[in-house]
């Protein structure tokens, strides 16, 4: 096993590192977005929410091995959805699941063989099960999932038995639209996972997220998108952009919107760590179905160390950038 781990470099660290966290500055530059609409309860696009439901679903008959016995690990979903001209969701127009499976050819509990049998098979156990389940944890769209135009593509690569890192792997970062809002909004480029909150690549965007969500929560516009930039070694934002996208139900323009932001808003990347309580362990529930529209809440964490046979409890907030906890005060800016 060889190990190539290193510092990172002092001209960098030098303009992060500060003796406060007032002073701390950003761990490099770049735009991080934010974005919300009142489509969905929690604020998330409706396609992106169906998808991840999708997924949520299918690891649980996995993990089940009642209904679909065959499935494996590695799954996931997209999910084409119409919208009229005033931007309101009308019909499901393609689901697309691509799920790995056992090889049917080498299990004697199959009567299938061939791959187109086995293909149909698949995609019939996908619609007679997932479907329904899927219909259940989304009352509100269920009458989406009766339109018999819908376009299922399941496994369109006809088969799907080598999966995970074995079958395909690539660099991290991959993951960046279905870790945010699905291609809605923007994003920035820069990936979350396997950075520490430093990075305002991580911690801004999560900020942008919780203000995003309390402005439209607050009734400040139907959708709105927040665009942050920072300066590398710099504290405060170098900019604050605020789209609502014509959808504003306040008399003030975007743009003294964003004034409004600034104002209730501390976006120093110090500051945005420690009210988002971003140093806790709370990664491990990021690793799948999205770092956003998640629900905040507080767990127990149980570590053990493999070393001094300890164990240790921590109770943490997963998700707090989630959190409706300002809606009241951006209300009271707006006078809503």
């Amino acid at each position: 096993v060889i190990t190539l781990i290193d510092e990172q470099t002092g001209d960098i660290n030098q303009g992060v590192d500060r003796g406060t966290l007032e002073e701390q500055g950003a761990g490099d530059q770049g735009m991080m977005f934010g974005y919300a609409t009142n489509e969905t309860e929690n604020y998330m696009p409706l396609p992106l929410v169906i998808s991840h439901v999708l997924m949520e679903e299918l690891a649980k008959l996995r993990k089940e091995a009642k209904d679909i016995s065959y499935l494996r690990p590695d799954s996931k979903a997209q999910v084409t959805i119409e919208y009229s001209e005033d931007h309101q969701p009308i019909r499901i127009k393609t689901i697309v699941v691509s799920t790995q499976h056992d090889d049917f050819s080498k299990d004697e509990n199959f009567s299938e063989k061939d791959d187109k049998s086995m293909l149909a098979r698949i995609k019939s156990d996908i619609k007679k099960y997932l479907i329904p389940r899927v219909k259940a944890r989304l009352p509100e769209n269920a009458k989406m999932f009766d339109d018999n135009n819908i376009e299922y593509l399941i496994n369109p690569t006809g088969r799907f038995v080598l999966g995970g890192p074995h079958g395909d792997t690539g660099l991290t970062g991959r993951k960046i639209i279905v870790d945010t809002y699905g291609g809605r909004g923007a994003h920035g480029g820069g990936a979350f996972s396997g950075k520490d909150p430093s990075k305002v690549d991580r911690s801004a965007a999560y900020a942008a997220r919780h203000i995003a969500k309390n402005l439209v929560a607050a009734g400040v516009a139907d959708k709105v998108l927040v665009q942050l930039s920072y300066a590398i070694g710099v504290a405060e934002p170098t900019s604050i952009h605020i789209d609502t996208y014509g959808t504003s139900k306040v008399t003030k323009t975007d743009v003294e919107i964003a004034e409004v932001v600034d104002k209730l808003f501390d976006l120093r990347p110090g500051i945005i760590e420690k009210d988002l309580k971003l140093r806790n362990p709370i990664y491990t529930e990021t690793a799948a179905y999205g770092h956003m529209g998640r629900t905040p809440r507080i767990i127990t964490k149980r570590f053990e160390s493999p070393y001094e046979k300890e164990v240790y409890e921590a109770e943490v907030e997963l998700f707090p950038w989630e959190k409706l906890n300002r809606v009241a005060d951006i209300k009271k800016e707006f006078n809503l």
